[in-house]
């Protein structure tokens, strides 16, 4: 049994965080979508850094410095060799998934030239319609969005019809934050590379779910956060493929991502440091590494397992609910996410009811605003599994639901 295999208690001792109360009882965390916890051992790694050797990176010639610099750079092959990255400066830290959007929109986007075309998803997070939005507007191209279907998934005839020539970029989510609706990412690549387009997956909602072969998919860009993954908030990274890193120009200017500077001219630094202006995140960075570590002594096809397992019985209990409306794809299609509504209620009232009995849920239009107008609803309300999760949580999550039910109606 993979619960048995995943040995839950013990994990569950690993998070301070799901020892405390809220309004008086257990806390229940169901808003795994919007940041994961982060286990005793990636605190730990942040601890350490901090109490131990705190120094500036790749710069100095002393013992901290160096030993910080190790420490990041140690993290950097963990994240290559996690994503299966051919070279390690193929990685660039960033502040996070929409900061690698940006760069790639910013960087590789001053590459093209008005008429050009590029295509995104309407399963997209905001953070991977706005830039490209904004890229439009700056070098007038044209944007053309794959349509989502009833069930949360793309119409993927659009694609293969509304593919030329002239797309020069491809954007879509590995997984929907808003219904969890895992995307024929392989199928959009390979169509989009017959026509030359590129294209950038956004990965942050697959990341904690799926590991993702970067070589095997043949993907340009590829997009993850570490708070995602059990990781601190405020670090992720950006892949991208060596010939196209070293086709753009650098996305920020500062110290760390220049070779030689002059008031004639100034030279930049060789991959990745070109796009790493400035002082990291250095502790994210190491507790990112610290972090992947931790999945992978669990493992991740005993978490996809286990965390499909919550995801059919949550949906099958919710089903006991009038009125419950699902949104998005059966569960054997999406990672753990249960969007939903309760006819004649709204999310924000179920949301602020399930709290004072101490159950985190995520409420409102998710930064997917596209996929509500879709539906013509102003939100959902949105349960999210971790393998830290449980089927007891569960049952109290349902049980809470039926008395909001019972006291909105």
């Amino acid at each position: 049994m993979v619960e048995a295999k995943l040995n839950i208690d013990k994990i569950r001792k690993d998070f301070p965080i799901l020892n405390r109360k809220v309004n008086g009882r257990p806390l229940v965390y169901f808003d795994n979508a919007a940041t994961s916890q982060t286990p005793k051992q990636v605190i730990d790694c942040i601890v350490d850094y901090y109490g131990n050797y705190n120094a500036n990176i790749h710069r100095g010639v002393h013992s901290l410095s160096q030993e910080a610099t190790d420490a990041y750079e140690q993290a950097r092959l963990k994240i290559k060799k996690h994503f299966n990255a051919q070279h390690s400066h193929e990685i660039i830290f960033t502040s996070g998934t929409t900061h690698s959007i940006n760069l790639v929109a910013n960087s590789y986007g001053s590459l093209l030239a008005e008429g050009d075309e590029v295509m995104v998803s309407a399963l997209e997070h905001h953070s991977n319609i706005v830039p490209w939005q904004m890229l439009c507007e700056r070098k007038g191209l044209k944007m053309k969005v794959i349509p989502m279907l009833e069930n949360g998934k793309l119409d993927l005839h659009y694609v293969h019809e509304n593919l030329t020539t002239k797309t020069k970029m491809v954007f879509v989510n590995h997984v929907s934050n808003a219904l969890g609706t895992i995307n024929p990412i392989e199928e959009i690549i390979s169509a989009a590379h017959k026509v030359n387009a590129k294209v950038l997956i956004d990965g942050a909602q697959a990341a904690p779910h799926i590991q993702a072969d970067v070589q095997a998919l043949d993907v340009d860009f590829y997009t993850v956060s570490a708070h995602k993954i059990c990781g601190p908030t405020g670090v992720g990274i950006l892949y991208g493929k060596e010939e196209l890193l070293k086709q753009m120009p650098p996305y920020q200017g500062g110290g760390e991502m220049i070779a030689e500077v002059s008031f004639v001219k100034t030279t930049y630094a060789g991959l990745p440091h070109k796009f790493e202006a400035g002082t990291p995140n250095i502790a994210g960075g190491i507790a990112f590494g610290a972090a992947l570590d931790y999945m992978h002594e669990i493992g991740f096809d005993a978490i996809e397992a286990y965390e499909q397992e919550l995801l059919e019985y949550a949906t099958q209990r919710i089903k006991e609910i009038e009125g419950v409306i699902i949104y998005g794809p059966e569960p054997k299609e999406k990672t753990a996410v249960l969007s939903f509504n309760i006819e004649g209620l709204h999310a924000y009232d179920l949301g602020t009811i399930l709290d004072q009995m101490g159950i985190a849920v995520r409420t409102g239009h998710h930064c997917a605003q596209p996929i509500m107008e879709y539906y013509k609803i102003p939100g959902t309300a949105r349960a999210s599994f971790s393998f830290y999760n449980t089927k007891q949580e569960i049952d109290i999550f349902i049980d809470a639901l039926k008395k909001a039910v019972s006291m909105l109606s």
